[in-house]
């Protein structure tokens, strides 16, 4: 049975989705619905695929209910590949201004609009570059798994970083080596971890710090769609992990530079442990019909 699927194209700093609603969750595209959608080439072309459907309306929203009753709307969100994530930091800040472009939720300055998510609830308010989503408590991972990746010559330790969704984070000496990363390979990680994870590859500016606020860049390749232009979980982890290396003194607040442009992150105390917060902008591109066989 075919269908004719309503659709948004969205990004944050480049990393784009394709969002569509379905409030009472209806639709149920498979594995290769959503790889045929994501495909560059011969369908719409995305990141990531995000259904917009109400928390009570699917299993998984039922958590979401239970830690927090005003996460009317849950995520649904996709790789490209047609494998199910946690999260994604760039995909939630185009999936509130698409639930507010649309009428299905209301966010004013200075009011937060709560999310449900596979990770947990996220919390999201406006701000002066588009949406600040509080990733919530993070936690270091454990270990340090070895990571090749083609073209470096040698495997890097990685450090194993929980965002609501995993990451490793692996130090390069310098912007040439970060360029020279071949990432539309996977990287290899000894030990492998379960279920896969994203790996960012980060370089600090020189000074570190600027007026209080530390300075990297990177790149990421994603579990389930390769390498993008920006991973907003991936930015976090990131300045998570360059925080720890540099030691006492190190900064609270972190611009992070992505291929598709810039993200804030800042670390602040909460009840429950340190957050760590993503700010940056959300675009919606255009919207469409696509049919689906």
């Amino acid at each position: 049975m075919g269908i004719d699927l309503n659709f948004t194209k969205g990004q944050g700093t480049g990393n784009d989705f394709v969002l569509f609603a379905d409030p009472d969750g209806l639709i149920e595209l498979t594995p290769e619905q959503i790889r045929a959608v994501c495909d560059r080439q011969f369908g719409i072309g995305g990141d990531g695929i995000i259904r917009a459907v109400r928390s009570r309306s699917l299993p998984d929203g039922a958590a979401a209910l239970a830690e927090d009753d005003q996460a009317e709307w849950f995520m649904d969100y996709w790789n490209a590949d047609g494998t199910v994530s946690e999260m994604c930091g760039n995909g939630i800040r185009v999936y509130a201004l698409y639930l507010v472009e649309q009428g299905l939720a209301q966010l004013a300055p200075g009011e937060t609009l709560a999310i449900g998510t596979r990770g947990g609830v996220r919390d999201l308010q406006r701000n002066q570059s588009g949406f600040q989503v509080d990733l919530g408590r993070w936690r270091l991972a454990g270990g340090e798994p070895l990571v090749r990746a083609k073209n470096l010559a040698v495997a890097r330790p990685g450090l194993g970083i929980n965002v609501g969704n995993p990451h490793v984070v692996v130090a390069l000496a310098d912007f040439d080596e970060l360029e020279a990363a071949d990432l539309g390979y996977i990287p290899q990680l000894d030990p492998e971890p379960v279920g896969g994870t994203n790996v960012e590859f980060v370089v600090p500016h020189d000074p570190l710090v600027v007026d209080g606020v530390g300075r990297i860049r990177m790149r990421v390749h994603e579990r389930g769609s390769g390498e993008t232009l920006s991973c907003g979980t991936g930015a976090v982890a990131a300045a998570l992990a360059t925080r720890h290396w540099a030691g006492a003194g190190a900064p609270n607040q972190w611009r992070v530079e992505v291929p598709g442009g810039v993200l804030g992150v800042r670390m602040f105390p909460a009840e429950d442990g340190e957050h760590a917060s993503l700010s940056g902008p959300a675009v919606l591109v255009f919207d469409g019909v696509f049919s689906l066989g």
